[in-house]
């Protein structure tokens, strides 16, 4: 904001002699007792919930207020949110204890400051500055604004609206993983099918393979049992042969031994 008090006694150079017809003249023009205004920005005061703020006002012409009675009134409720008079604060409404203070060091020259603490968005509104003393009786309105960055208001259908976009969205998101939870489960059921023929073609083959197997086995042992019988055969006949042998042996042993006795003799 732009506007600052306009009281702040600026230094004369001018000599007393050269004012005084002056300031006589100006008396003298005044009819009656003389006339204050309270000059208020034009411009809305802003402020953020937790701040202080300083609300400004100051006398036209410029005097001083240290023993005048000083109302700040909220317009909406007409109650006080400060009262001071002649040096000493007096009773205000209840929600701005301790949260007021009329800046006193400017009193002297006409300004009318207040500072409330910690506003919040209920001290949005406007406030009334009052002066009165024994010269006469003024006032101006000064507007404040609260805002709280942080929240907003809060309308139903906007409540509604972001419910419905809610459910719409997590039945989105919901179906959407169903779905692919879906093809995945059915690309999974096809790999296993898949690997399931397979391996039943694999056991299909190999039990093909093992009766031609146990085929080709049982040929061979029968091969091999009439190889055995045979064999047998022949061991027997062998056996009788050798018995035969032995017999022959025996018979030319005996033969001999005949003839070495008589060839002794």
């Amino acid at each position: 904001m732009a506007f600052t008090s306009g009281c702040n006694h600026p230094s004369f150079t001018l000599p007393w002699r050269t004012l005084l017809p002056y300031l006589v003249a100006l008396h003298l023009l005044q009819p009656g007792s003389a006339q204050i205004t309270v000059v208020a920005p034009s411009l809305r005061v802003t402020a953020i919930v937790g701040q202080d703020v300083v609300l400004r006002c100051h006398l036209s012409p410029c005097k001083d207020v240290r023993n005048s009675d000083i109302r700040w009134i909220q317009q909406r409720s007409s109650r006080l949110v400060h009262h001071y008079r002649n040096g000493v604060d007096l009773g205000q409404m209840e929600e701005y204890k301790g949260r007021t203070e009329l800046l006193r060091d400017g009193l002297y020259d006409g300004n009318l400051d207040l500072r409330i603490t910690a506003v919040s968005t209920s001290d949005s509104g406007s406030y009334s500055c009052a002066v009165q003393d024994g010269d006469g009786y003024a006032d101006a309105v000064v507007d404040l604004e609260v805002s709280d960055p942080f929240s907003q208001i809060v309308h139903p259908w906007k409540v509604a609206l972001a419910v419905v976009v809610t459910i719409l969205v997590g039945s989105f998101v919901i179906n959407v993983f169903l779905c692919r939870k879906k093809a995945a489960q059915s690309r999974e059921l096809k790999r296993k099918d898949a690997a399931l023929a397979e391996l039943d073609e694999i056991s299909g083959l190999s039990a093909e393979n093992l009766k031609q197997l146990a085929s080709k086995l049982n040929e061979n042992a029968d091969e091999v049992e009439d190889c055995n019988s045979e064999l047998k055969k022949d061991c027997e006949e062998m056996g009788s042969g050798v018995a035969d042998l032995k017999e022959l042996a025996a018979k030319l042993e005996e033969y001999i031994a005949v003839n070495r006795r008589r060839n002794v003799k």
